[in-house]
């Protein structure tokens, strides 16, 4: 499935836990099979680790905090023109090549 949301994007949280929501993060990572993005910053967990070997070296043990996964329709992108939180919509350009805009200013979301 084709996701409008791609790794490097800014994105709002617009639901789900009430401290992650209004938050705003960049996108980590993007899992197309499952919907569902990483955002740096957001669904904060912590994992109790054991003591291990890797090779020669030696990973303590202690509790791990990382980014879980969260579904995309909790999360809206932040068009980077308007500053505000949009839906994204696609248009075709002359030369065949799909872009994504802003449905609140239409300007181009992948302009470089």
């Amino acid at each position: 499935m084709k996701l409008k949301i791609r790794k490097g994007d800014t994105v709002e949280i617009i639901s789900g836990r009430s401290e992650d929501k209004k938050k705003r993060g960049e996108v980590i990572r993007v899992i197309p099979k499952e919907s569902r993005i990483v955002v740096q910053g957001v669904n904060i967990r912590s994992r109790h680790q054991g003591q291990t070997r890797a090779g020669r070296r030696q990973i303590d043990a202690g509790i791990v905090k990382f980014e879980a996964p969260i579904h995309i329709s909790n999360a809206m992108l932040v068009c980077p023109n308007c500053n505000k939180p949009t839906r994204v919509g696609l248009s075709r350009g002359e030369d065949g090549k799909v872009t994504r805009i802003c449905k609140k200013c239409n300007s181009e979301i992948d302009a470089k």
